[in-house]
């Protein structure tokens, strides 16, 4: 099964290391006047129902040579990106107008009902030229307004018109031999810049550095396209006017489509020309953010300042100072946290579930800190369609060492040095998190399969997914259980008492406590929050991952001191059951962030139609948590774990 494994897993990196370097666009091309440009097709997308469907299965004109997908790798394919070939045809630096595409056949009352529907819903056209997506501009109260795509059509007063006429433009830049070493240092480009040919090093060429369109709704006569022939010249005059529309689409009767395209020489030089898509607004606002964090931070570290200087280290040092028969005497006068000695590492309830929480936990912490760190250095760049998710997947399934190491090693310390079921817990570790999120995508699944949505995940897919996870991180978390059962387990300083101790009844529910703590992390992170959210439901570009950085940074920092100081409150009273209560009380957050989900879903997303949108929303949301709340948790705990067996370790007591 290791074997197999490792070879699955060496396919899988020569596969998408073809993917990852090897992005048509991902390097300058260089192309001469009259050379060929092909425009390729994505999903049609819609913030109105969040569920991407193909681009073809509306009444569009097909390439004559037929309709064939492009590659696409593991990421794009999650994330519901079909990219495929299209029959718009442009020549490098050729300006073309009037050009007939084609005419469709008569619409069907289904083709007609679904027309319409997808104007209501506000579906986009996502095209790309040479791996940028189309971009187009609109002016609203005196504000450019930047969309990607352009919509299928328009409702105007109870009359549906369809965007039947595209005017293109297409920026290029001079293509700069001497300039290309520079151009090698940006994170845009592979290692490799290909020529243009043998024979055309000399050739003047142009990079295509900008892409818009304007889409226009034009009357056709329907005598005038009876005789024309794809790419024929349309017989008379096209005005494209934004501001006026003026075809219907009607049951019965034909679209005729047309397009033109004018190129424009621009200053835009090749590592910018994602700058139109990836220009960050409201940068004061993420240092806002970040600002917040960190006064939190310091109040936090404030309490555990004093919790160590003033309260520990007083008690401790004045303990040291005493003989023998003073300690003794002392012994019998405990209170707060001293009085749980023999209590403090007691077995916790169900602890075999809470170390195959941890070990899951540090698997997606980890996999989070190295996407996020990946991704602020530039090697995940928006040029790269589907390299963020392929890389998530990539890093947690090789993390599954360390989960199964912590989870094993974790097991055995509660158990004290016994090692038996290690396999087990390990196998579960494996299991546990990839379970629970494969059964909640499955049913998000079936209803895109439903709607017949591109977002619904290819039974192919599924395939590789279950091998990726029984042939790679299955055995690598075994691997790391058995060097977790090899490994020593950690020694308590203290011993356990064979009679627990009799917590003292509490003016108010320890767990009300731990739950009001995740409201700190929570309040570090909300900011940066509202970014995310926008860039996953509202179809923004997020790419600020350097400020994601420092706040996933802050937010370790935050839960390890909230757990911290929530474990010392629980020892001083006398309550010695902290394990649960320290993972939660970072893990907490996660409570917050589900609920800010349902704030987002009332009052950002309003717009959302339909109960399977909504439910595919809340379903992806669930996950997310779900992620959160096993890495924030893992967090608490380690740093609680930690902070009780030093305080214990640092003083004898019996």
């Amino acid at each position: 099964m290791g074997s197999f494994g490792i070879w699955v897993l060496t396919i899988f990196l020569i596969v998408q290391s073809g993917y990852g370097f090897y992005l048509p666009g991902s390097y300058p091309h260089k192309y001469v006047v009259g050379d060929p440009l092909s425009v390729k097709v994505n999903s049609l997308t819609s913030i109105e129902t969040e569920m991407p469907f193909s681009y073809y299965s509306l009444p569009f004109c097909k390439p004559a040579e037929g309709v064939k997908d492009s590659a696409e790798n593991l990421g794009e394919l999650l994330m519901g990106d079909r990219i495929e070939n299209s029959p718009y045809r442009f020549k490098m630096y050729t300006n073309d107008s009037e050009i007939f595409l084609c005419q469709s056949g008569k619409l069907s009352a289904d083709d007609f009902m679904l027309l319409k529907k997808r104007i209501d819903e506000m579906y986009q056209v996502n095209l790309i030229l040479d791996n940028l997506p189309a971009i187009r501009y609109t002016m609203k109260e005196g504000f450019m307004l930047r969309w990607t795509g352009y919509p299928v059509g328009v409702k105007v007063e109870d009359v549906y018109y369809v965007f039947n006429h595209l005017k293109f433009k297409v920026l290029v830049h001079k293509y700069e031999e001497t300039n290309m070493a520079n151009v090698m240092g940006t994170r845009d480009t592979a290692d490799v810049i290909p020529g243009g040919g043998t024979g055309r090093s000399d050739v003047p060429g142009y990079m295509v550095v900008g892409f818009e369109v304007v889409p226009c709704s034009v009357m056709r006569e329907g005598n005038l396209v009876k005789n024309l022939k794809m790419y024929d010249r349309y017989p008379s005059p096209i005005k494209c006017e934004t501001t006026t529309v003026s075809m219907p689409i009607k049951e019965g009767e034909p679209i005729a489509f047309t397009y033109e395209v004018a190129f424009e020489e621009s200053d835009i030089k090749w590592p910018s020309r994602w700058d139109a898509y990836l220009k960050m607004e409201g940068s004061k606002v993420h240092w806002f953010s970040i600002l917040n964090s960190l006064m939190v931070i310091t109040f936090l570290a404030g309490i555990v300042l004093v919790i160590f200087l003033r309260t520990v280290r007083r008690d401790l040092t004045r303990y040291d100072e005493l003989d023998k028969e003073a300690q003794t005497q002392m012994n019998e006068e405990l209170s707060g946290w001293k009085l749980v000695v023999g209590d403090v590492f007691r077995v916790p309830s169900h602890p075999a579930l809470l170390c195959i929480m941890v070990g899951d936990g540090v698997q997606i912490l980890g996999m989070g800190i190295v996407t996020i760190l990946f991704a602020a250095l530039g090697f995940m760049s928006p040029a790269s369609r589907g390299t963020l998710i392929t890389g998530m997947l990539f890093f947690y399934m090789i993390l599954g060492i360390a989960a199964g190491y912590v989870a094993v090693r974790l097991l055995r310390t509660i158990s004290f040095g016994d090692h038996k079921g290690w396999a087990s817990v390990a196998w579960k570790a494996a299991c546990f998190f990839p379970g629970i999120a494969f059964l909640i995508l499955t049913t998000l699944n079936f209803l895109l399969w439903g709607s017949h949505s591109t977002g619904a995940i290819p039974f192919s897919l599924f395939v590789i997914l279950l091998l990726l996870w029984f042939c790679i991180s299955v055995p690598l978390t075994l691997v790391g259980g058995y060097f977790g059962a090899k490994t020593p387990h950690i020694e308590y300083p203290v011993r356990t008492n064979q009679i627990p101790r009799e917590i003292p009844a509490q003016k108010y529910p320890s767990w009300l406590l731990v739950l009001g703590a995740g409201t700190l992390p929570f309040g570090t992170l909300f900011i940066e929050l509202f970014f995310i959210m926008s860039s996953i439901w509202m179809g923004h570009v997020y790419y600020v991952f350097g400020f994601l950085l420092i706040v996933m940074i802050l937010l370790v920092v935050v839960c390890a001191e909230v757990s911290l100081v929530l474990t010392y409150m629980h020892l001083c009273v006398e309550d010695w059951k902290w394990w649960w209560k320290s993972f939660f009380a970072s893990g907490s957050v996660a409570i917050y962030i589900f609920l800010y989900s349902i704030n987002y879903l009332i009052f950002d997303l309003k717009s959302l139609s339909g109960p399977v949108s909504a439910t595919l929303y809340l379903g992806y949301s669930l996950f997310m948590v779900l992620a959160i709340m096993l890495a924030t948790g893992t967090i608490g705990f380690l740093s609680s774990f930690w902070f009780v067996h030093y305080l214990f370790s640092s003083v004898k007591l019996d």
